[in-house]
């Protein structure tokens, strides 16, 4: 059997502040058990829920050698969703109200979390065949265990894939501070390593070091190489090509289903969504204060507001948008505050057509994604992204641009041959998204048939995690022998 651990920094239901910690959190129970043993280890944040603390059993102390000091490790086990995790206990780094940018410096405190994973396997008795490492806080496992570890006999066999979640996050920072966190020498510091453009750069040295690179979708391992999207490793990529993949990210279908979800206020599925969808909409705007209609044109919008999520889009044409009485619009999410002040003035310009809710609520999310017509994503990039999987799942159309992740998982609507999941645009022009949502709405308000085969193939498609942990396990399999 062959063994993995998963390192990184969060995972659900423990902490999330992003879709990293849905992969990590949903992945692992996906493996074939009978073939791999896959288990998870994440920092023991003071901020993870009392209930999910009190579960989880001590198991052992040791200690970290940090350069010239040494700091104290704990580690927890429980099982979750049949799958074992390790929690790395240290308040001195972990006791902050967040998981980033609080209590200790991020960067000491992640060159420390990656050195107690590496210390901890003996202490608790596993031995991975692979270690996997997610996103930039994990980027020195790789690092250290070519550097440190090589000759040690319990360490010299594992194999390591790193996976960019998203490339602009780097663990970047002035370089004396990262040698003088990890001990590291000067040599380890040089243009083909670890600097970045005079800086010291974490997941850069686990793009340099790791066996295997991947990225969470087919699309996006390909902008990745490209100046425009390399974030100034585009040269690496290129140089490491023939290590790096793309796997397109899954989302857990037992969480995300229409026919069971507890969440929402009529269950369906795609024998009779004609019928139950709408009774969804119909709640929602009645919950959120909105103009009554079935033939009102509801689009959604969960997300971090921000740039990357193509928000700059929205704002140019906001007006426009809402000049049509047929259209409505509900948004759910925080970010910058430009952004959530213009969907504010919006919601009071346009009230009862547009419904702005910043702050973030799983239950509404859900609600959303089984009440709108169409799922608004136009994002400047997107690794890989959820909530176009989600939509998908609940037969909410999403109208996104050809990007990443986007562009992997929606296909757009074809006329003439009657196929398509979604609606897209490929330039980042607000007018040409507009286009779209216009074209949409007008399949949605005179092709009522055509639209439903749509929202039949859309929740038709498979973006479980089950399609997603084959292509990983095959990578394994190449990478460390079938066991």
């Amino acid at each position: 059997m062959m063994k993995i651990l998963f390192a990184a920094s969060e995972a659900i239901p423990f902490i999330k502040t992003g879709g990293l910690a849905d992969v990590v959190g949903s992945l692992p129970k996906y493996f074939d058990k009978e073939k791999y043993d896959v288990r998870v280890m994440i920092p023991k944040y003071l901020c993870i829920r009392q209930e999910l603390r009190e579960q989880m059993k001590f198991v052992n102390k040791y200690y970290v050698k940090m350069n010239w000091r040494t700091q104290y490790a704990g580690i927890d086990e429980m099982e979750y969703d049949g799958v074992k995790y390790y929690f790395i206990d240290n308040e001195y780094y972990f006791a902050g109200p967040r998981p980033y940018g609080e209590m200790y410096q991020d960067s000491e405190k992640f060159a420390y979390f990656s050195k107690a994973v590496l210390e901890a396997l003996p202490v608790i008795g596993f031995q991975p065949d692979l270690i996997h490492c997610h996103d930039w806080q994990t980027g020195l496992i790789p690092v250290h265990l070519k550097v440190d570890y090589a000759g040690n006999d319990f360490y010299k066999d594992i194999k390591t894939v790193m996976t960019i979640h998203n490339l602009k996050f780097q663990g970047r920072w002035i370089m004396s501070e990262i040698k003088d966190v990890t001990g590291l020498g000067d040599e380890y510091f040089t243009s083909d390593k670890l600097e970045l453009y005079g800086d010291g750069s974490y997941l850069k040295g686990g793009l340099v070091y790791a066996d295997m690179i991947t990225t969470v979708s087919e699309s996006y391992a390909e902008e990745i190489k490209t100046p425009h999207y390399g974030e100034a490793l585009d040269g690496l990529l290129n140089a490491r090509s023939h290590e790096l993949r793309g796997i397109v990210n899954g989302i857990d279908y037992e969480d995300y289903d229409p026919k069971t979800d507890k969440k929402i206020a009529v269950n369906y599925d795609v024998s009779d969504f004609r019928k139950n969808k709408i009774k969804n909409k119909r709640a929602l705007q009645k919950e959120l204060g909105m103009e009554a209609g079935d033939g009102k044109f509801l689009i959604g919008i969960v997300s971090r507001l921000t740039d990357q999520k193509g928000f700059d889009l929205i704002a140019y044409v906001m007006d426009e948008l809402c000049a049509d009485e047929n259209i409505e619009l509900v948004v759910l999410g925080t970010g910058e505050e430009r952004y959530e002040n213009m969907f504010r003035h919006f919601a009071w310009k346009y009230e009862g057509r547009v419904s702005a809710n910043i702050f973030y609520s799983e239950e509404l999310s859900h609600k959303i994604y089984a009440s709108c017509d169409a799922f608004l994503m136009p994002s400047a990039f997107e690794p890989c992204g959820l909530s176009q999987l989600m939509s998908l799942r609940y037969g909410t159309l999403p109208i996104v641009r050809e990007t990443g992740g986007l562009k992997d998982t929606v296909e757009p609507y074809n006329e003439y041959e009657k196929i398509g999941t979604g609606f897209s645009f490929t330039n980042y022009n607000a007018h040409e998204m507009l286009d779209r949502v216009r074209y949409a709405q007008s399949i949605f308000q005179n092709k009522k048939r055509d639209w439903n085969k749509i929202v039949e193939s859309a929740m038709t498609a498979d973006f479980s995690w089950k399609a997603s942990a084959k292509k990983y396990e095959e990578m394994y399999d190449e990478l460390v022998g079938e066991k």
